[in-house]
């Protein structure tokens, strides 16, 4: 009888201590506040909204309309990023792979256009650089700045899709390729070129 009151004591104390991990963990973000409701995370490679946040849980809005549950300990013990903590206002990029033959600021020039045809840039922050550059391309960001998470989205498909079209109707050469050399009448693997 005492072995199997032991046996239980450990089983209630193994369920006690999740009770008490998620107790502690709200009242440590009830103090601290890292999550508010309406608050844009991304959390586990998901992007959503805070939408409720009860004694035990956390209800997350996907942006696709699912709902991700998670346990108010997640919040404590695992890192998420919080977009909207101190501000709605976000920086928005996008990432553009081309070749080196593109000519740099003809493109700049496009980006700023239209950007100024667009009501989702909020008029803060515009630049286009160089950012790496990998064997066969160079890395192109354009940053850009939205008053929301939301607008951001649209704002970077908006832009990715106008500046791809500027590079595909005024410097098609410019795409992405892979050269090879040809010697006699075979390609000659040292004469690969990126």
């Amino acid at each position: 009888m005492l072995t199997s009151a032991g046996v239980a004591g450990v089983v209630i104390g193994f369920a006690a201590q999740t009770s008490i991990a998620n107790l502690l963990a709200g009242l440590q973000l009830a103090f601290t506040q890292p999550i508010r409701l309406d608050d844009v995370l991304v959390v586990e490679n998901e992007f959503g909204r805070v939408e409720e946040i009860t004694l035990t849980y956390v209800v997350l809005r996907i942006w696709d309309n699912r709902r991700l549950i998670l346990p108010l300990n997640y919040f404590i013990q695992k890192p998420f990023q919080n977009w909207t903590r101190t501000g709605s206002d976000i920086l928005a990029t996008v990432y553009l792979y081309t070749d080196y033959t593109l000519p740099i600021e003809p493109l700049r020039k496009e980006f700023d256009r239209i950007l100024a045809l667009t009501q989702l840039w909020d008029k803060r922050v515009s630049v286009l650089q160089v950012t790496d550059s990998k064997e066969r391309t160079m890395e192109l960001r354009a940053l850009m700045s939205a008053h929301s998470s939301g607008v951001a989205w649209d704002l970077r498909c908006y832009v990715r899709e106008h500046l791809i079209d500027f590079i595909q109707k005024n410097y098609p050469e410019s795409l992405p390729k892979t050269r090879s050399v040809f010697v006699g009448d075979h390609l000659s693997p040292l004469a690969e070129l990126s």
